[in-house]
């Protein structure tokens, strides 16, 4: 299995839909499974549940976002408002941080 840019995404990102059914939907990244590759996208991909009722929750048809692989969505840039690859450069301290490889804005604030 190859391995994406699942370590490049973190939860609370803004990301880009770049294939499938959402192409060009935004959203905020809910949880990221590393082991499968595969990000929840906030308001992204969403799918249809039948759910039996339990004691706290009723039953029902309910919408719940479903995952999507990271080879399909990009980081958004503030700075070119698009979907961009993500590259890294270390500060003078040590730190490591996200730079968007388009223009070389950080990412990470």
């Amino acid at each position: 299995m190859a391995k994406h840019e699942a370590g490049k995404i973190k939860k609370g990102d803004t990301v880009v839909v770049l294939a499938g059914k959402n192409s060009g939907k935004q959203g905020q990244v809910l949880r990221v499974l590393n082991k499968k590759n595969r990000v929840l996208v906030e308001r992204v991909n969403l799918v249809k549940k039948h759910q039996k009722p339990t004691q706290n929750s009723q039953g029902g048809i309910i919408e719940k976002e479903a995952s999507i692989h990271t080879s399909n969505v990009a980081l958004n840039c503030p700075k070119c408002k698009k979907g961009v690859k993500v590259g890294y450069k270390f500060h003078d301290d040590g730190q490591k941080v996200r730079v968007c490889r388009n223009c070389g804005e950080e990412l990470d604030t």
